[in-house]
């Protein structure tokens, strides 16, 4: 039995909950896939991270989650982030940072040990987008994160090139 100070008694299964903790507590991945997390301040981004994820589904990704971090639950976009091995930050380049919901997700992942995972980006903006170098400098003191080559940058809307960079980047992503 296990009789945690919050939550329910555990009478049933044990060692498969030991199994769960054994796998959360070491930070491990539960699933093989990725995390498409994003914001989107036109809609832009959006176009981007949707021909992701098409890309990653023809090529055979085991699961997908893409999570539009202005709308949905931060608790399930974190829990999609450390169930996940692969977490694909997509951002619109705000006061030369990142987007407001961004930052806060990247700070709630770094606050809870975040790690042991492969990491992407995709970064939008008009004149100067600089949000993969910021949200890249925000993971750096995250452990054996593994950072994807490939960034892939638009220019405030996808273009004719934009396809050819995602699908470099769903190549890798698919290793």
């Amino acid at each position: 039995m296990i009789c945690p100070l919050h939550g329910p008694v555990l009478k049933d299964g044990i060692a498969d909950h030991i199994a769960l903790y054994d796998t959360w507590s070491s930070y491990t991945p539960e699933s093989k896939g990725v995390l498409i997390a994003y914001t989107s301040v036109y809609g832009n981004t959006k176009k981007a991270v949707e021909m992701l994820e098409e890309k990653l589904v023809r090529r055979g990704c085991p699961e997908t989650a893409v999570r539009d971090l202005a709308s949905c639950r931060l608790s399930d976009a974190v829990a999609d982030a450390f169930r996940l091995g692969t977490v694909v930050f997509a951002s619109t380049t705000y006061n030369a940072g990142v987007f407001p919901p961004m930052r806060e997700f990247i700070n709630a992942l770094t606050e809870r040990g975040f790690s042991k995972r492969k990491v992407a980006f995709i970064e939008n903006g008009s004149w100067a987008p600089t949000a993969a170098k910021t949200m890249k400098a925000m993971l750096e003191g995250c452990k054996d994160l593994e950072f994807a080559g490939n960034v892939v940058t638009l220019l405030s809307a996808p273009n004719e090139k934009t396809p050819a960079a995602l699908d470099v980047l769903a190549d890798e992503l698919c290793r």
